[in-house]
């Protein structure tokens, strides 16, 4: 099992958390997503390696960005 955290940008609500763990969930091999609103984690576990990129896209789908430091 592969793990990743990231920082997301932009959330304010309960409803912003619901978008990007849908946008993030809906990643082929996405096993869990867990999101932190008052820190902005967005933690990721799949079976396969992760690519960051995917999740970037999402989040972005999601209307977010993810802080690239």
């Amino acid at each position: 099992m592969t793990t990743a955290t990231y920082t997301v940008k932009g959330m304010t609500c309960g409803h912003c958390v619901s978008s990007v763990k849908e946008e993030v969930g809906e990643i082929s091999g996405i096993t869990a997503v867990e999101v932190d609103l008052a820190s902005g984690l967005l933690t990721v576990e799949s079976d396969d390696p992760i690519d960051s990129e995917q999740i970037k896209a999402a989040v972005q789908e999601a209307g977010y960005e993810v802080d690239p430091s």
